[in-house]
């Protein structure tokens, strides 16, 4: 599909440059060294000025007070990076599609309620009375436990394992191999062995939350463990017995929460955090990547480190620790003259 510069600026409601070449024709999208001719790029972050400079791109979506000179037609919008994911979409292939039906090869249990226009793929497993709503979709050996109900315009993608008695909203989104509703860790030491805690809650997602592949939620050991609206979890994250996350939180891949913590509305767990359990973090905090956090986090604090702390005082302690050895020379060669003044000095009478 074609567009050209000036229908692509109407449809993010952006603002040309140069509407001499208006008229100029776009095939493509692409990252601002990977662009060719006929294709349109995005700028975003004043790091990959010199790229821009440089790209080959037709047309470049730039802020609305880029003022630099480059080759690229460039078309000014509020936010690059989103409408640039915007316009992803009309030079993409169509989507796969899913016909509704229920593959030959799948199995349903006792008293299971299929909605209107549900597709179910091959090998998959739905429980006895389990629910699945209306036009969603069921990937390919996936499994939907005992009396577990998923909501309407769902896509569970291959290999997704949603366990007994877990609640699904609508329009959820979960990648493949997932798994909702596996086993807290829970043990208790009895006589020198590790005694089994059952675990008799279960998982709760609401509306338009997505769950990357390969991440794990555990039931909750009694009660449930509840991710709230709109949040957004990555890629091999795992979520413990009782969390509670918010809503609209956004959890980075290889996140690690620990039982019975809570995090509020709109927090964000970058890549690599781990969250010990029993503590709480409030509403928009943000804990920087690679983090432990061992204590509650306040409502809207920029955490960092391990122990996580004040970003800015951590990333301060961490400049004081790179100046150590430039500090350790210094103070060997004045431990070096005060013994040379020492040798030196006539002996006292």
């Amino acid at each position: 599909m074609e567009f050209t510069v000036k229908e692509i600026a109407a449809l993010v409601h952006g603002q040309l440059s140069s509407e001499a070449a208006s008229g100029k024709r776009l095939h493509g999208v692409a990252a601002i060294t990977e662009a060719e001719e006929g294709q349109l790029t995005f700028f975003g972050n004043v790091k990959y000025l010199a790229q821009l400079k440089s790209s080959r791109a037709t047309a470049a979506l730039v802020p609305l007070d880029f003022s630099e000179q480059i080759a690229a037609i460039t078309i000014r919008v509020a936010n690059p990076s989103l409408a640039f994911a915007q316009l992803l979409e009309k030079f993409a292939p169509s989507p796969v599609r899913f016909q509704p039906g229920i593959h030959p090869t799948a199995i349903l249990g006792r008293d299971v309620s299929i909605g209107v226009n549900v597709s179910i793929q091959p090998y998959v497993v739905v429980e006895d009375g389990a629910a699945i709503g209306a036009n969603s979709v069921i990937g390919a050996h996936s499994y939907i436990g005992h009396e577990a109900r998923l909501g309407e315009d769902c896509h569970l993608a291959a290999r997704v394992t949603i366990g007994a008695r877990s609640l699904v909203g609508n329009r959820v989104i979960i990648h493949s191999g997932a798994v909702l509703g596996s086993d807290g860790f829970g043990f208790e030491p009895v006589e020198g062995r590790h005694v089994k805690i059952p675990q008799t809650g279960i998982v709760q997602v609401d509306d338009d939350v997505e769950i990357g592949a390969n991440t794990t939620v555990d039931r909750a050991r009694f009660g449930r463990t509840w991710i709230q609206e709109g949040t957004k979890i990555d890629n091999l994250v795992q979520v413990a017995h009782n969390v509670v996350i918010g809503k609209h939180c956004v959890i980075v891949s290889q996140a690690g929460i620990s039982g019975s913590t809570r995090l509020g509305n709109y927090v964000t767990l970058a890549g690599q955090v781990g969250v010990v359990g029993h503590i709480e973090i409030g509403d928009r905090a943000v804990v920087a990547a690679q983090s432990g956090v061992s204590k509650s986090v306040g409502a809207q604090q920029v955490v960092f480190g391990s122990p996580a702390g004040p970003i800015q005082e951590r990333k301060e302690e961490l400049a004081c620790i790179g100046r150590l050895p430039r500090l350790y020379a210094r103070v060997r060669k004045l431990e070096q003259l005060l013994d040379s003044q020492k040798k030196s000095s006539p002996p006292e009478s």
